[in-house]
C-alpha cells in the first residue's frame, strides 16, 4: 500500500537501489566494501568472540547462514532498507563490520552498527569505518540523521559514538535483550548540521 505524505521525501526513492552498493575510504587505509563469498568464514568466525557474542544476540551459526545473510544484506540494498559492508584493511583482511540499518527515505533517518576483531580493536578501525560511512550518508546520499545505540554497559562502544561524533542524547531503559538480560541502552546521534 502506498502511503500519501504531506510533505517531500528527505531521499528520493530509488536513490540508492538505482546503483551498486558502493566501496567507501576511510582513514588509515581503510576500505568498507559490499561482503563477498571469500568473507564467509571470517564473518562466521567472528561470531565466536566474547565481546562480540556479548552485544550481538542474533548471530550466525553455520557458513550456509552467513550466506543466507549475505544474500539478505543485497536484497536489503536493492529494497533501500539497510547497506552492509566489510571493514577491510585496503579492501584485504577483514577487520570488521559496519551497517546502516532501518533506513527510511522519507524522514532521512537510519541506524548506524558496527562490530570490530579482536586484533582490531583500539586502533581507531570502528572511528574509522563510522565517520567514513557517516559523511556518506549525511553528505552523499543527504540522511538527516543517523542513530546509534548500544548498551550502557558496553563503554568502548560508547567511546566510538562520541568519538565520531555521535552526541548522547538519552538513555532507553531496558530497551534490548542480551544473553544476560536487558539492557539499558545508550542513543546517540548525528545530525547533517552537525
Amino acid at each position: 500500500m502506498t502511503r500519501a505524505l504531506s510533505t517531500q521525501p528527505v531521499i528520493a526513492s530509488g536513490s540508492l537501489a538505482g546503483s551498486s552498493q558502493p566501496v567507501l575510504a576511510a582513514a588509515g587505509g581503510l576500505l568498507l566494501r559490499p561482503w563477498e563469498e571469500g568473507d564467509v568464514p571470517g564473518f562466521l568466525s567472528a561470531y565466536r568472540d566474547e565481546e562480540i557474542r556479548r552485544w550481538h544476540t542474533r548471530r550466525p551459526l553455520t557458513e550456509a547462514q552467513v550466506r543466507e545473510w549475505f544474500e539478505d544484506h543485497r536484497r536489503d540494498w536493492r529494497r533501500e532498507k539497510g547497506g552492509h559492508w566489510a571493514v577491510t584493511r585496503d579492501g584485504g583482511e577483514m577487520l570488521g563490520r559496519i551497517a546502516l540499518r532501518g533506513l527510511d527515505l522519507d524522514d532521512g533517518v537510519a541506524d548506524v552498527a558496527y562490530w570490530v576483531l579482536p586484533a582490531a580493536r583500539g586502533a581507531g578501525v570502528a572511528s574509522g569505518a563510522v565517520a567514513a560511512l557517516t559523511t556518506w550518508a549525511l553528505h552523499e546520499i543527504g540522511f538527516h540523521r543517523l542513530e546509534l545505540d548500544h548498551s550502557t554497559r558496553n563503554t568502548a562502544s560508547c567511546g566510538v559514538a562520541m568519538k565520531s561524533g555521535y552526541l548522547l542524547e538519552g538513555t532507553r531503559r531496558s530497551a534490548a535483550v542480551h544473553d544476560d538480560g536487558r539492557h539499558d541502552m545508550h542513543l546517540h546521534a548525528r545530525i547533517r548540521s552537525d
